[in-house]
């Protein structure tokens, strides 16, 4: 019996000490499949490390006002292929102050007689356009007979004939001419083309769109002089808009307009325009802009299934997204991103690889066929077909 209790214990030992192993190796695994606490030596999978790219395409800045000192400066800290390398100004000692301030040497500050001078700078690429509406066209055909691409922002010019010449010009030349509508570059705007496109909210059925603010004089906005009104600087948005929304050119405009005889800031312009286009698929477009309102920048595409808008729409940045259906309507999470940087790098890569950019002039050209037949129809009151 002794010996039976002695092999007893010694099966529990075992028993325990076998128990007490299989733990031990348990906590063990256990503690290998936990997270460390201190980070890696390694780079972390998350951070993202900075691109090395070769060339980088180099612009020269033509106009040095707010957009492109507030927007377009600070845009090329988020670009990956494009730098600025030069800049047309009126104001030489404006110009000395940007370009020692991004690194830029003075000799690539040229005025707007200097385009002979352009021509021989081999670090400047592109020229970005951003001068009153009514120099776009000299200055771009200028650029491109120097033999640069041109970036040029909206609108093209105040005349579908200058729009033409700016298109004839780069095509004479061999140079690449975009338009700067930045929304097409975006993530909101372009979840939206994709929406269309699908259906995912069934068949368009019709768009409202509207682009307002207030402007106040002095403004070269309120000066006919130097195309300016609403129509042309905010109300190109909605129409714009609608045209990428729906993959369509308008048939028909019916418009109106709205000028003030008591406010002086609209004496030489209107201070609202609304107007209605058909579109070939028989989608309706009700659009309205105005230099007379509170800050209002939207659209929504009505669909026979439901229906999606951003709100804002045009703005910079802090663009939303909402759809809506017979379940409801809730917010669409979008990161967005730096639009401008977005649209320099577009057509940067388009110029380093030979490549057709999204919004090209005639893009622009188109734009401004719809703007002048809106406009004969306010002077009419008659429905005008697009020409």
């Amino acid at each position: 019996m002794a010996h039976a209790s002695e092999s007893s214990n010694s099966r529990r030992q075992f028993l325990l000490g076998t128990s007490a192993a299989l733990l031990a190796a348990g906590l063990a695994r256990a503690q290998d499949s936990l997270p460390p606490l201190a980070p890696p030596d390694k780079q972390p999978p998350d951070l993202e490390l900075p691109k090395i790219v070769g060339k980088l395409a180099g612009y020269a800045i033509a106009g040095l006002g707010q957009l492109a000192l507030e927007e377009i400066m600070p845009a090329f800290g988020g670009c990956d292929i494009s730098k600025p390398a030069g800049f047309l100004s009126g104001h030489r000692d404006k110009a000395e102050q940007v370009a020692k301030a991004h690194g830029v040497g003075s000799e690539h500050i040229y005025d707007y007689a200097s385009y002979d001078k352009i021509k021989n700078d081999d670090t400047i690429d592109i020229v970005y356009v951003i001068l009153p509406n009514h120099m776009h066209a000299e200055h771009t055909i200028k650029a491109l007979e120097a033999g640069k691409h041109v970036l040029c922002e909206k609108p093209m010019a105040p005349t579908v004939a200058e729009c033409q010449r700016m298109i004839d010009a780069a095509k004479a030349n061999g140079k690449k001419l975009m338009i700067a509508y930045r929304l097409r570059y975006e993530p909101f705007n372009q979840t939206a083309i994709d929406l269309a496109r699908r259906q995912a909210y069934g068949k368009m059925q019709f768009i409202e769109a509207t682009n307002a603010q207030l402007t106040e004089a002095p403004n070269i906005r309120l000066s006919k002089a130097t195309a300016g009104g609403p129509l042309g600087d905010v109300g190109i948005y909605c129409l714009n808009a609608c045209r990428y929304l729906t993959g369509e050119e308008p048939e028909t405009v019916q418009a109106m307009q709205h000028q003030p005889s008591d406010d002086p800031n609209f004496r030489e312009v209107p201070a609202t325009v609304a107007w209605t286009m058909k579109f070939p698929s028989g989608v309706i477009a009700n659009c309205s802009c105005s230099f007379n309102s509170q800050e209002s920048r939207r659209y929504r595409v009505h669909c026979d299934k439901g229906w999606f808008e951003l709100d804002p729409a045009f703005a910079y940045r802090g663009l939303q997204m909402t759809v809506g259906d017979k379940s409801g309507k809730h917010k669409i999470d979008i990161k967005e991103v730096q639009q401008f940087a977005k649209e320099m790098d577009h057509f940067s890569d388009c110029v380093l690889n030979n490549k057709q950019p999204w919004t090209p002039g005639e893009d622009g050209l188109a734009d401004m066929r719809a703007i002048a037949a809106i406009e004969e129809s306010i002077r009419t009151g008659n429905s005008v077909k697009v020409v």
